[in-house]
């Protein structure tokens, strides 16, 4: 069977005050993968995600989610596509003066009618989640920076939301972290059939969770590379792209230090 779109990116083109960071790109996200967005520095991995979650909206082209295109929907529209998407910022973003209860239920009691009851539970069960059910009643100061991602993603999937943004999921965690951080991510991404769009440059993640990658380049303003980051890893035709997933530094980089 095909694999079902569940994100179409065509004909995008991106930037500020007239400078374009991204130009005419294309591509899908198949219902239930794991997608990872990556580039050097400066390629516009985040600047495409906030456009794709709505925040920004593009010079041209449509960002469809499940088929709605985020970019000219309005009112009610708008919001019944933004209500299938959660996002986790790269710094978790919780309120530093509520517990992580009351950080997840946040968007239950903004967007839904369930009593306090209700919300409650709802919110204890995406704690459980990601398995810190047993710390709703700490304030975010008092967890580490991993448990504070993982919060950060229950208070993401608040809302039952059908694909999951992840915005540098694994920036400032030791490599222990990290890894458990991919495999929860991992295990909802199996488990409750999510769509995970990351960005990342974090090779070991990449290739720990990522079912696809697209590899944005500031150079050429567009998407150098697609697929599989191991297969890339060991069969693009493109050098910068070998270095890049084999951690590799530029040829001309070594003379230099020699």
């Amino acid at each position: 069977m095909p694999a079902e779109p569940i994100i179409r990116v065509e004909h995008f083109t991106a930037g500020y005050e007239g400078n374009v960071l991204m130009r005419d790109i294309n591509f899908t996200v198949n219902r239930g993968e794991v997608f990872v967005i990556l580039g050097g520095s400066g390629s516009g991995k985040s600047t495409l995600m906030k456009h794709m979650i709505g925040l920004y909206e593009p010079m041209a082209g449509a960002v469809y989610i499940d088929g709605d295109d985020i970019v000219t929907s309005e009112g009610d529209a708008r919001r019944a596509i933004l209500k299938k998407i959660g996002v986790m910022y790269q710094s978790g973003a919780l309120f530093g003066s509520m517990t992580l209860l009351e950080n997840v239920r946040l968007p239950l009691e903004e967007y839904t009618s369930l009593d306090d009851d209700a919300i409650d539970l709802v919110a204890q069960m995406k704690l459980k989640l990601v398995g810190l059910d047993a710390f709703s009643g700490h304030m975010p100061s008092e967890i580490s920076g991993g448990m504070q991602k993982r919060a950060a993603i229950a208070r993401a999937m608040a809302l039952d939301p059908t694909i999951l943004f992840l915005d540098e999921p694994s920036a400032g965690l030791d490599p222990i972290t990290s890894a458990e951080l991919d495999l929860l991510i991992l295990r909802l991404a199996r488990s409750l059939h999510i769509t995970f769009v990351i960005v990342t440059h974090e090779l070991a993640s990449i290739y720990a969770v990522a079912d696809r990658v697209i590899m944005l380049d500031k150079r050429t303003k567009g998407i150098i590379a697609e697929g599989d980051p191991k297969v890339l890893r060991d069969t693009s035709d493109n050098p910068w792209v070998r270095q890049f997933f084999r951690r590799e530094a530029a040829p001309d980089t070594i003379a230099e230090t020699a």
